[in-house]
């Protein structure tokens, strides 16, 4: 087992090598967006809508993350619908206009492949209305693969920063003799890592400029409901 954490270290070890500075980058934009009013928001399908629970609704996260967590982009009611959906255009632009994206408001983005039509169809909305878009996906699986979307273009290509998950094509890629597909995703430890890293990020941005961050507590502690309640109806004009 000491060879598997190994394994996940490793991809752990190359974010830290490579991605710190994308991380801060994406932290800053979303801190300058949040004192401006902003709204910041984050989305994936399949899998990668995880990446919104880690940013959202939690102990230790913040209170403004609009997430667009639609249950079509989930694996709650069947295992291959947001497979069907996430390769669907036009699907992005119903929620678009839903959650009422603005220019100058920060969209993140996470995508895995980056190849599907709903995470480009986003991002080149997100464009077009004057969004920041950053990207949270695997550079060297979108770099080997064809976009799906009509436009040809992969979520890396549209935007403003990109932050590499730093997995292997395929995602998994821990070889088992004897069983053919590689086992063990990266993208679920790499993923979590960079979402709080960019949470911890925006956090101390805040703080240093004097701007309370709205940091969520667990609701399994004394006072800890009640304090979450004040953040929510503070930042209900978001949601």
């Amino acid at each position: 087992m000491l060879d598997v954490i190994a394994y996940y270290q490793s991809t752990i070890d190359r974010i830290n090598e490579t991605q710190v500075e994308n991380i801060a980058l994406a932290a800053k934009l979303t801190a300058d967006a949040f004192e401006k009013g902003q709204k910041i928001f984050v989305t994936g399908s399949g899998h990668s809508h995880t990446f919104s629970e880690e940013l959202y609704g939690r102990a230790g996260g913040l209170a403004f993350f609009v997430p667009m967590l639609t249950s079509e982009l989930t694996l709650v009611e069947h295992p291959t619908k947001s497979t069907f959906v996430e390769r669907l255009p036009g699907y992005a632009a119903i929620l678009f206009e839903l959650y009422g994206c603005k220019k100058d408001d920060v969209i993140l983005i996470a995508s895995n492949s980056g190849r599907n039509a709903y995470p480009v169809e986003m991002a080149l909305l997100a464009k077009e209305a004057g969004l920041k878009v950053v990207a949270v996906t695997n550079v060297k699986h979108s770099l080997a693969t064809a976009s799906r979307h009509p436009s040809g273009k992969r979520l890396l290509e549209l935007a403003d920063v990109v932050i590499d998950n730093c997995g292997d094509l395929g995602d998994a890629a821990y070889h088992l003799e004897g069983i053919e597909a590689p086992v063990g995703p990266t993208s679920s430890i790499s993923n979590s890592v960079i979402a709080l890293l960019y949470t911890v990020e925006i956090a101390r941005l805040l703080q240093s400029r004097g701007v309370e961050a709205p940091v969520f507590v667990s609701a399994n502690v004394d006072g800890g409901f009640e304090k979450n309640e004040k953040y929510m109806r503070q930042y209900a004009r978001l949601y």
